[in-house]
């Protein structure tokens, strides 16, 4: 996880690998190439350890401490190695290093002590400001606030660039996470910094304080920051120097509640990913629909309200209704897309962060509160508008669109019509469409690592110098997936946490991400490999072995059959089917393609007729039929059905293809050029295919010669069709 330099590679694969002695071989070779003295003091002592170990083993004796020593040798040289690629990762980024470097002026003091009691003190401070005098309240909470933003600022800048953690470091940092003398927002805050920072290079001990910030915490905000920071933290890639790791997640996992949170999260991770194509449904599917049936339009005066028109009124007296009706349908299909874990604001809202307030890293991450400090001119400027309270309280935003929003807000405020304004300062509309959260929703730990999980994305999509960062947003190691897929880890492997794997798949399945559920079912134990898994993995014939009469199965195993043209196997399948489901058509209506198939077209013919007789709307059975009909020489009765089919305004492609051959059996030469020009212009996009894909071997066993074949070619490049 996080950047490598790639000369310190070396040393990290015989890391991963658990081979000590190799990769103290392979620093010494990167330190002869990048000297440090202080490092290589460092090296030596842990070589000289090691090769003491080495030499007791190899002169035969026994040391039932060997394993333990060999272990935390091999922790003290990753703690080593991980705080020189700490050191490159920040100077490889002119961003980074003045961050570093800023926070670390001469004379600044980063003690676990003098961090907490600067945090302790602003709490205090803020309890005393009402006993200031009345007119000197205002200035006075703007002073303490001013200046504990630009400590908390400096303390996320800080924590982000820190080097590997002691644990007397993690100790204290934990015990500040958990004060309850200290400011929620400033917990959650630095849960956030120590997230950043462990995904870039992982640390246990801050990978610890995270878990065991999860576990103890009693403020439900900071606990679920807390969660998604250990999750993002896991990277199977030091498993061998921790297995730490394995007993910090395994006492989590006989919990059933930290089960629920989990698989929660991991479905919330796979929706936050899903961003892009929820909100291009948004933009090309919903967003035209609204934009059209609203009843406003923007004009260099602003918003103006569209006066009906009467004339509307008379010749469609049902026309504003409908609109009504299609404009509160838009809006529920978004709020549906919301209820399902979708990210509905991000497409709107991701023009909104290029305001000065986005210019440090922290203030992405801050919880939203009205006396931040960088928006107290914005704050001033909406005074009056209790709305705006009720929204920045129980707006269905992150705390990141919360600050765009009301930035925002303020600056489009003159453009408004007068007659809004008032409704709003009357407290008679609502800013979010009356789109507001239930005030016990809002406490709901779900609610809360959701919003968490949108203002980290929108930091990972949309911060100027994030890539810098590691994002667990973007794919990794070459896959189709990004590292969000947390499921998959081997840390989980036969643990509780199995069992919950499958409601991930079913969600993984309806959305169709084909490879999020690949992977997943690659991590399925070999005991939970059953029915449902081989169903899932579309191996039916391994399926029919556990349940030879499973429906799904040998639906699938005929599906198999057919696009292998096991045509006369699938049949058999087809047919097996339909004596136990007799009123499914689908199987009759395949039945009779694999039996087309076979050449037996007389008794297809049977199946279609007696499906098109019962369903004669249904346009796939009379795709079939035409398709017999012209394979059998019935090109009369075909024609009906290829008419039916081509005024279709989508028509099947294939049915421009089988109707040019139908009229080209008829010697109807320009007519069947026509349809086979659509057909390729349908296929490859252009209008004059260059290439035209002719089933050879159909036509020829019906009389068509090569030579015919290659003159219609070119007829249908040329798109001159001689008349009849």
């Amino acid at each position: 996880m996080g950047t490598t330099d790639n000369s310190l590679k070396l040393i990290f694969i015989q890391l991963i690998e658990g081979n000590l002695g190799l990769a103290i071989a392979e620093t010494e070779t990167y330190l002869s190439a990048w000297p440090n003295p202080q490092t290589q003091e460092k090296l030596n002592d842990l070589k000289a350890e090691y090769q003491m170990m080495e030499e007791h083993w190899i002169q035969g004796f026994d040391d039932p401490m060997r394993a333990d020593l060999y272990q935390r040798l091999l922790q003290r040289l990753y703690v080593l190695v991980a705080n020189i690629s700490i050191y490159k990762h920040m100077n490889g980024s002119s961003y980074l290093q003045a961050i570093y470097k800023g926070v670390r002026q001469e004379g600044r003091k980063w003690s676990i002590a003098s961090i907490r009691d600067e945090m302790e003190n602003f709490v205090s401070e803020v309890a005393m400001i009402s006993l200031e005098p009345e007119h000197k309240q205002h200035e006075k909470s703007k002073e303490i606030y001013q200046r504990h933003q630009q400590e908390m600022n400096a303390l996320f800048n800080y924590v982000l660039t820190t080097h590997m953690w002691t644990n007397s470091v993690g100790q204290g940092m934990e015990e500040m996470l958990l004060s309850p003398t200290i400011d929620t927002n400033d917990q959650q805050l630095l849960v956030s910094a120590i997230t950043l920072s462990v995904m870039n290079r992982f640390d246990i001990v801050k990978f610890r304080t995270l878990i065991h910030v999860y576990k103890e915490s009693l403020d439900e905000q900071v606990r679920q920051r807390a969660l998604v920071g250990w999750v993002l933290a896991i990277d199977d890639d030091w498993i061998k120097v921790y297995p730490e790791m394995r007993l910090l997640t395994g006492e989590l996992l006989g919990k059933s509640k930290v089960l629920d949170e989990l698989t929660e999260l991991q479905m919330q991770l796979i929706y936050t990913a899903c961003e892009r194509e929820d909100t291009m449904k948004i933009r090309e599917e919903i967003m035209p629909d609204l934009i059209k049936n609203n009843s406003f339009k923007m004009t260099q005066e602003g918003l103006v309200e569209q006066n009906d028109d009467p004339l509307e009124d008379v010749l469609h007296p049902d026309a504003a209704e409908q609109r009504m009706e299609k404009l509160e349908e838009s809006v529920r299909r978004m709020m549906d897309m919301q209820k399902q874990g979708a990210d509905i604001y991000f497409g709107g809202f991701s023009q909104m962060k290029r305001y000065p307030f986005f210019y440090d890293m922290s203030n992405w991450f801050v919880p939203f509160f009205m006396q931040h400090p960088d928006i107290a001119q914005y704050v001033e400027k909406v005074e009056g508008f209790p709305m705006m309270e009720t929204a920045m309280k129980r707006g269905p935003l992150c705390n990141s669109d919360k600050y765009s929003f009301l930035i925002a807000f303020q600056q489009v405020m003159n453009q408004l019509p007068e007659s809004i304004l008032q409704m709003m300062k009357r407290g008679e509309a609502s800013l979010l469409g009356g789109n507001e959260v239930d005030i016990e929703e809002l406490r709901q730990p779900a609610y809360i690592r959701r919003n968490y999980l949108m203002d980290l994305y929108r930091f990972f999509a949309l911060f100027p110098n994030r890539q810098m960062m590691y994002n667990p947003f973007m794919n990794t190691k070459g896959g189709e997936v990004p590292s969000i897929l947390f499921f998959t880890s081997a840390l989980f492997l036969h643990t509780p946490l199995d069992e919950r794997k499958k409601e991930v798949v079913k969600m993984v399945k309806k959305r169709r991400l084909d490879a999020y559920s690949n992977l997943l079912l690659d991590s399925f134990p070999e005991e939970m490999r059953d029915l449902q898994y081989y169903l899932w993995r579309e191996d039916y014939s391994k399926a029919l072995k556990l349940d030879p009469e499973n429906e799904r199965a040998l639906a699938g195993f005929a599906r198999d059959c057919f696009r292998s043209k096991f045509y006369d196997k699938a049949l058999d399948i087809y047919e097996k089917l339909l004596l136990k489901y007799p009123e499914k058509t689908s199987y009759m209506l395949n039945k009779a393609v694999c039996l087309v198939n076979l050449e037996e077209y007389e008794d297809a013919q049977r199946v279609l007729y007696q499906l098109n007789y019962e369903r004669p709307d249904d346009l796939g059975v009379a795709h079939v039929l035409a398709w017999s009909l012209t394979c059998s020489g019935k090109m009369e009765q075909a024609e009906s059905l290829y008419q039916q089919l081509i005024a279709q305004e989508q028509p099947d492609v294939s049915d421009h293809l089988n109707y040019g051959y139908s009229l080209w059996l008829q010697k109807r030469i320009g007519e069947a050029a026509e349809q086979l020009r659509k057909y390729a212009k349908l296929t490859t996009g252009k209008e004059n295919a260059e290439t035209l894909q002719l089933d050879d071997r159909w036509l020829k066993t019906r009389g068509i010669s090569e030579t015919e074949i290659c003159m219609m070619k070119k007829l249908v490049r040329s798109g001159a069709f001689a008349s009849e």
